[in-house]
């Protein structure tokens, strides 16, 4: 494996400058078709993004998103969408990863869910205790849940109302009432959401698309809002 790379790397290296690869994803959730001409410096600056993002412990998720993102024409952080409604006063509540975190979530691109909804629950306090982003190794965590929530949306025909409870710190976790110190929540994995629609129907809906295989995890409702988890297993409550 060490050597099929290394030899890649040395004819991607000292290719002539308008040649084209062509790179094939199969089964990978992204918009574009599965098949890629890319020209040879755009997949230099890949090869850069990846082995940068993996030395600096951004993790393999975080690591493979910078690939697409130089794959679809993005080269650099600074280029990538970001919901310019978070104010300056937020990000500095939740300090220097936000405008990342916030960029990783904009790369979703979720159709009823915005990245404002989402960043603001990483705001929340308990009393002198505020809940914080989460690691950067736990911010793949959320991507299909995330992911569910939106369809979960789609199908209702509703945008998200509000979004309760995303990440919670251990700290900020402790004082939620009713809060598992085993949680979901801690994991990046979890979602409490409110929609218009009452948290039954919610539920309801969770759960269908669960049926159909759309996700693994758990769905509870709640008097005021519904949880929805992709831990691997399906529970009920």
């Amino acid at each position: 494996m060490a050597q099929n790379l290394l030899s890649f790397f040395q004819k991607t290296a000292f290719a002539p400058r308008d040649l084209c690869f062509c790179v094939a994803f199969p089964k990978m959730e992204i918009p574009q078709t599965s098949l890629h001409h890319v020209p040879r410096r755009r997949l230099l600056g890949l090869i850069f993004c990846t082995g940068t993002g993996l030395l600096l412990g951004s993790g393999k998720a975080d690591a493979m998103w910078s690939v697409m993102d130089v794959l679809r024409g993005i080269s650099s952080p600074v280029d990538r969408p970001v919901d310019s409604s978070i104010p300056p006063a937020l990000r500095g509540v939740l300090g220097p990863q936000s405008a990342a975190y916030s960029k990783f979530l904009a790369r979703l691109n979720l159709r009823r869910i915005s990245v404002r909804q989402i960043i603001d629950s990483h705001a929340k306090a308990r009393g002198n205790v505020h809940n914080t982003l989460p690691p950067r190794q736990l911010w793949g965590n959320i991507r299909h849940t995330l992911l569910v929530l939106d369809k979960v949306a789609i199908r209702l025909g509703e945008p998200v109302g509000e979004i309760l409870s995303v990440y919670r710190s251990p700290a900020y976790n402790a004082l939620c009432p009713g809060a598992r110190s085993n949680s979901y929540h801690l994991r990046n994995n979890a979602i409490d959401v409110r929609f218009n629609s009452s948290p039954k129907k919610v539920a309801a809906a969770a759960r269908d698309l669960r049926k159909q295989g759309k996700f693994e995890g758990g769905v509870g409702r709640y008097s005021g809002f519904t949880h929805i988890d992709t831990r691997g297993t399906n529970v009920d409550w």
